[in-house]
């Protein structure tokens, strides 16, 4: 039997991510992390879309340790998202160490359950800059967990190199394009769907699906040639 485990955040990349695992492995689990992230919302919006979608089992997983020691846009309230880059080139978005937690508590949920895979919405193509979404940094992930537990799991990034309109293309391959764009969360500022028009994640979610909206042919078949490479 093949299982795998999503990091799901309820987001579009993660979303799109969880709908895919379900058409490819036999029993999907999905883990989602509380970290004292900006808003409890996107929990919630996890619960119910992994309730609608039907996996496996959904384990919510308090980390509010990292809360504690990473400071960002995302963890303290009174910092607001900025569109513009710190003096590190990073955004203040960044939450450091998140994708190395993450990726260490999912593995180690894998490691129990059985499952081979641990999948995650990560990309390097249209991302926001963020070091632990690297191609680099994910086999350099996969080889200590493989390492550390001694068995063979596989992190899986289906997104990694596709833009945010190839990304609606995939959401619309797997029949979920409404779903994604109506009931998942990746709005800085809490706004389920089209979010607040404002934040750097909406200006990106929104550029890629006009474009994808204005060149479907096109970008569905871009996305099949990079799926047959």
């Amino acid at each position: 039997m093949k299982k795998a485990v999503v990091v799901f955040s309820g987001g579009q990349d993660s979303t799109t991510c969880l709908v895919q695992a379900l058409k490819d492995f036999d029993e999907v689990h999905a883990i989602t992390f509380d970290y004292g992230q900006r808003h409890k919302l996107e929990i919630q919006v996890a619960q119910a879309l992994s309730k609608k979608l039907g996996v496996t089992a959904h384990k919510v997983l308090d980390v509010g340790l990292l809360n504690e020691l990473a400071i960002s846009s995302l963890t303290r309230d009174d910092i607001p998202v900025s569109h513009e880059l710190q003096e590190n080139g990073l955004p203040n978005s960044f939450v450091p160490g998140r994708n190395i937690l993450f990726l260490t508590l999912a593995g180690i949920y894998a490691y129990q359950i059985g499952a081979q895979t641990v999948i995650t919405g990560v990309c390097e193509t249209d991302f926001s800059g963020y070091p632990d979404c690297r191609d680099e940094f994910i086999k350099s992930m996969n080889s200590a967990l493989v390492k550390g537990m001694d068995r063979e799991l596989e992190i899986r990034t289906p997104l990694m190199w596709l833009n945010k309109a190839e990304t609606w293309a995939l959401a619309d391959q797997y029949e979920s394009l409404d779903l994604v764009r109506n009931e998942t969360l990746t709005c800085y500022n809490g706004v389920i769907g089209s979010g607040c028009g404002d934040c750097p994640a909406c200006h990106l979610r929104k550029a890629g699906l006009n474009d994808y909206l204005d060149n479907r042919a096109a970008i569905i078949d871009s996305l099949k040639q990079k799926n047959n490479s």
